[in-house]
């Protein structure tokens, strides 16, 4: 199993699920409950085990946008992906039923990916 590889094949379906969720809120797509769940769904699932695609060794290669601050902070890189765990169970919990919830789970899944993202992602130019 090459680790760069598959983390960035869960991070681009993380993109799928919330690209799927931004345009049911935008209308560029019709509001689905099942398509909208299983999106939060997928979220949830990326974050288990995530932080094992980490190890020692990976930090370069694979043309990977994850940053040397997940190595010298794996503590806090750990706190990130439970706390989008804690965010996508808790709308698994209550699940979405409206275009309203749609919205609401954008709000807290993107801010919790974007807190991640601002420490522990390169941002690449383009």
């Amino acid at each position: 199993m090459d680790p760069i590889a598959t983390r960035q094949a869960v991070m681009k379906n993380n993109g799928a699920a919330m690209g799927t969720l931004v345009k049911m809120a935008k209308g560029e797509a019709p509001f689905e409950a099942s398509g909208a769940n299983l999106a939060a769904r997928v979220l949830f699932n990326s974050t288990v085990g995530f932080t094992a695609l980490f190890p020692a060794g990976t930090e370069t290669g694979g043309d990977t946008a994850a940053s040397p601050k997940i190595w010298e902070d794996m503590a806090g890189f750990a706190a990130k992906d439970a706390a989008l765990q804690e965010a996508a169970a808790a709308i698994i919990a209550t699940p979405i039923t409206d275009l309203d919830g749609v919205k609401a789970a954008i709000g807290t899944l993107g801010k919790t990916c974007q807190g991640c993202h601002e420490t522990y992602r390169i941002k690449k130019d383009g």
